[in-house]
């Protein structure tokens, strides 16, 4: 099952727990952020701290008990898409509460080759999320097997990543 519109969004209000993201590639090309992406690309810094719907989602799920966290797996040295990605959105939300991680495999190797992008919302919803080669979504389908892979996919991701302050703090210095 494809999932779009407020099929998608049910997703993101509806989960009790957690919602959890692994993200895998370089480059995602989000039409929403094509405009900041090109700013960003001209020099255009983004001041913050900024609120929106998400980081409001987060705010709440955290009062509430919830969490929303995900691990980027990725290697040096960043793509022009992961320092915009980095600086506009991950140094927000992360000291309001989103758990964000990343997993280096610059020089290692990854623990989890192979493993697609998803959502997983309570350790029992999973959504793939497709994309063309470069960064493009084509879908989001609903997983309708045993979620148990992804749940360990997230234990390695999370064992083996460090938090995003963290990593930005060395890689930055």
């Amino acid at each position: 099952m494809f999932l779009d519109g407020d099929d998608w969004q049910a997703k993101f209000r509806d989960f009790r727990t957690e919602a959890w993201r692994l993200e895998t590639l370089p480059v995602y090309r989000v039409p929403q952020e094509a405009e900041e992406f090109s700013r960003f690309l001209a020099g255009e810094r983004f001041p913050g701290p900024y609120e929106d719907s998400w980081t409001t989602m987060i705010r709440q799920r955290s009062e509430s008990g919830g969490s929303v966290g995900r691990v980027h797996i990725l290697t040096r040295p960043l793509s022009d898409y992961l320092r915009f990605e980095f600086e506009r959105y991950y140094r927000h939300q992360a000291p309001i509460g989103e758990d964000i991680r990343i997993l280096d495999v610059t020089e290692r190797e990854n623990p989890l080759p192979g493993v697609q992008d998803f959502w997983m919302f309570d350790r029992s919803t999973v959504v793939l999320m497709h994309y063309e080669e470069d960064g493009t979504q084509i879908g989001r389908e609903l997983y309708e097997g045993d979620p148990a892979p992804f749940i360990e996919y997230q234990r390695i991701a999370i064992a083996e990543s460090i938090p995003f302050l963290e990593y930005a703090e060395r890689v930055t210095g």
